[in-house]
């Protein structure tokens, strides 16, 4: 199971997953920058060994530069969350969840016409 990550960490994890997964510390400065965040060298670098430490990336050293590689993928993160966010809330009762955001209109009748060809084509592969 993955450790849980702060918001922060989970800015920097969304530029290296917009960016095929890698990138080198110098592009994340600059994105992180242009993006108008006033966070100093230090604190990137912070939040990238929390990361490396939870098991998000890896690093490998290319003469003086490190390149950071995401070891999950956003999808994996999501699907990861989500099921953690439906056993926390929920209790794994999917049917509550929908439930719920049925309730608060949460979903267009787009998104429930998606979810219906969803587990339509689930219910036919099984």
């Amino acid at each position: 199971m993955l450790q849980q990550i702060s918001d922060s960490e989970m800015e920097v994890m969304q530029i290296i997953w917009e960016n095929g997964g890698n990138i080198s510390f110098a592009p994340l400065m600059k994105i992180i920058e242009s993006a108008g965040k006033t966070w100093k060298k230090n604190t990137v670098l912070t939040f990238l060994v929390r990361l490396i430490d939870k098991g998000y990336l890896s690093a490998t050293k290319t003469g003086r530069a490190k390149e950071y590689f995401a070891t999950v993928t956003e999808n994996e993160y999501q699907e990861e969350q989500a099921k953690i966010f439906l056993d926390k809330v929920y209790s794994g009762n999917v049917k509550g969840l929908v439930s719920a955001l049925l309730k608060q209109d949460s979903l267009t009748k787009e998104d429930f016409r998606e979810l219906h060809d969803f587990w339509k084509k689930g219910e036919d592969a099984k």
